[in-house]
């Protein structure tokens, strides 16, 4: 059994004192789920964040990084600082990939660079809406998941999680039918099969992202190879999240 990941991505919301307060008050609205919780804050919010889940059975992560240890990249956070806080990191989030030039190339660097570190990376892939409409969907995916993993093996997949974020159901409202999710999640799973055989893909979680709230959470968790949610909007209230991380199927 694959245990279920409910992960907010807060993007560039909440200062730290915001954080800290969401953080508190969702805290005891998820103490008795068996679902993974991870929250992913603002870099300035990472560590008072983690400071507060101390005890908690919520987890903190970053939501970017770069793929050099050290050097002249100014803004940049290496994985070797990331990994002295937390091991949890969003790698080639659609909006990285959008408004930052994030390419395949990028991507694979730094998630071999997570590994190397011993950090637990989350690999975001998707298409746009443009592509979906042009029947693209399965092929951008296998390139985007194949670029990604590059130079990976089965033993480096044991702590990768798998994100699909269609890129039209981001922020939009637009969610995928559970048909149309499973249907990726099920391709997923298959190249995963290809790559690294049938028990690392069977062992690998795959998020769904895109618009995910209380109303549809239940319906896609229902399908098979969907193991969770990357949820952006619908994270930023402790009330609203944790009826999503406390689903009853």
């Amino acid at each position: 059994m694959r245990t279920p990941i409910i992960a907010g991505n807060w993007k560039m919301h909440k200062t730290i004192e915001e954080a800290i307060d969401e953080l508190k008050k969702l805290q005891p609205l998820v103490k008795d789920t068996t679902n993974e919780v991870v929250i992913y804050p603002s870099f300035f919010a990472v560590k008072p964040c983690i400071d507060t889940i101390q005890g908690s059975n919520i987890s903190v992560g970053v939501q970017n990084m770069h793929f050099e240890e050290e050097g002249a990249y100014t803004g940049e956070v290496s994985p070797k600082m990331v990994g002295e806080i937390t091991r949890h990191v969003l790698i080639g989030h659609s909006e990285r990939r959008q408004y930052y030039n994030e390419t395949d190339e990028t991507v694979n660097n730094k998630m071999k660079a997570a590994i190397a570190h011993g950090l637990c990376p989350t690999l975001c892939i998707g298409e746009t809406l443009e592509q979906r409409e042009a029947e693209k969907t399965l092929e951008i995916i296998r390139t985007q998941l194949g670029s990604g993993l590059d130079g990976f093996d089965a033993d480096k997949m044991k702590d990768v999680v798998i994100a699909y974020e269609p890129i039209w159901a981001i922020g939009t409202g637009k969610t995928a039918t559970k048909e149309t999710a499973q249907e990726v999640h099920a391709n997923i799973r298959m190249l995963l099969k290809e790559l690294f055989g049938e028990e690392t893909a069977e062992k690998t979680r795959i998020l769904y992202g895109g618009s995910v709230k209380p109303a549809n959470i239940v319906e896609l968790m229902s399908m098979d190879d969907i193991d969770g949610g990357l949820i952006g909007g619908a994270s930023l209230k402790a009330d609203v999240f944790s009826d999503i991380v406390n689903f009853n199927l």
